[in-house]
């Protein structure tokens, strides 16, 4: 196994397209004060620091080589960081450094205060039309962008999407993500989040970017009613429903939004909307989004519904108790960072 974090470093550099978004500062472990826990997986944690040299903070996102290896995330974990360092975009996370230890790899990220939209919708239990409205067209215009790319994102859930300081989306953790993608056939692995599965995934038979729509579609009618399409505790009846079932819309749901909805989660990934050579523009074109000015929403003129309070740059009050609570401290890093007070 002692080849094993070398073997990975040397892959994980491999055909990295170190573009312009990486800064080329060389930078360590020892550059960063350890804050808080704000994150926690199976891969590691991601943790609030701060950077000694500017005194700004940062999400820190740490991956055990060893999990990287055991769970074959080899794959996955460089795709992130070829994604990262590949895109720019207003309501992407912004990747600012990347370095490696022997037993470790470290992701540097822009810092969203505002927490994962999960957190919000978790409080809010649902949120309102407008409310939705805003945060599926930042979410849309991000995928739009990754689309422009061949770029599929393929992991769209309340917890990858972030707010920033002002409130506007930022979307987060590309490891599914899949390139190269220029049809709605040319990826087989079956991947993703099972609540947000698009029925061609189950079914094996090759997607492409129609699945990010599918995704749109499940996280707006998440948003609207407070728990994904066809939710079932139990993954066997989800796929059953997911593939066969009939889902059924609150009465409170406008009829304009039922009808996006409807368009958006289509089985037949062919005649979903957004799937045909306009892409997102034909989802522009619905009249649930009637009145938005997307130049405006891309510059970010348009205000957020709703703007996270932060009292300070550390503020983590929209993260979880869970995280939050844990002991800040980088564990097989023995001469790490140092810990704030």
């Amino acid at each position: 196994m002692s080849a094993g974090p070398s073997s990975l470093s040397d892959t994980i550099a491999a055909n990295t397209p170190g573009t312009h978004l990486v800064n080329k500062d060389k930078v360590s472990l020892e550059d960063f004060v350890l804050i808080k826990v704000i994150g926690k997986g199976s891969y590691g944690k991601v943790m609030l620091v701060r950077y000694k040299k500017d005194n700004n903070v940062y999400a820190m996102k740490m991956l055990r080589k060893e999990n990287v290896m055991k769970r074959n995330q080899v794959e996955h974990t460089r795709t992130e960081r070829n994604v990262l360092e590949t895109v720019s975009h207003p309501f992407i996370v912004n990747l600012v450094y990347a370095f490696q230890t022997p037993k470790k790899l470290y992701f540097i990220l822009e810092y969203c205060p505002g927490g994962e939209l999960f957190f919000h919708l978790s409080r809010a239990q649902r949120f309102s039309e407008n409310r939705c409205r805003f945060y599926a067209s930042e979410i849309l215009l991000a995928i739009e962008y990754l689309h422009k790319y061949d770029i599929v994102y393929r992991d769209l859930k309340p917890e990858n999407v972030l707010l920033d300081a002002e409130g506007h989306v930022k979307l987060t953790d590309f490891g599914l993500s899949k390139e190269g993608i220029m049809d709605n056939s040319s990826a087989k692995s079956m991947c993703g989040t099972p609540e947000y599965l698009a029925p061609e995934i189950l079914e094996k038979k090759g997607h492409g970017k129609a699945v990010d729509w599918y995704s749109l579609g499940a996280l707006m009618y998440e948003m609207l009613t407070g728990l994904p399409p066809f939710y079932t505790r139990d993954r066997e009846k989800l796929f059953e429903r997911i593939r066969h079932g009939e889902l059924s819309y609150p009465s409170y749901i406008s009829p304009i939004a039922k009808n996006l909805l409807e368009q958006l989660l289509c089985r037949d990934p062919n005649r979903r909307l957004g799937s045909g050579p306009a892409d997102a523009q034909d989802i522009k074109s619905h009249p649930f989004f009637q009145g938005v000015d997307w130049n405006a929403m891309l510059s970010r003129q348009v205000t957020p519904p709703f703007k996270p309070s932060v009292s300070t740059q550390t503020d983590v009050k929209y993260f979880d108790r869970e995280f939050i609570d844990l002991p800040a401290i980088n564990s097989l890093e023995y001469s790490g960072a140092p810990v704030a007070d």
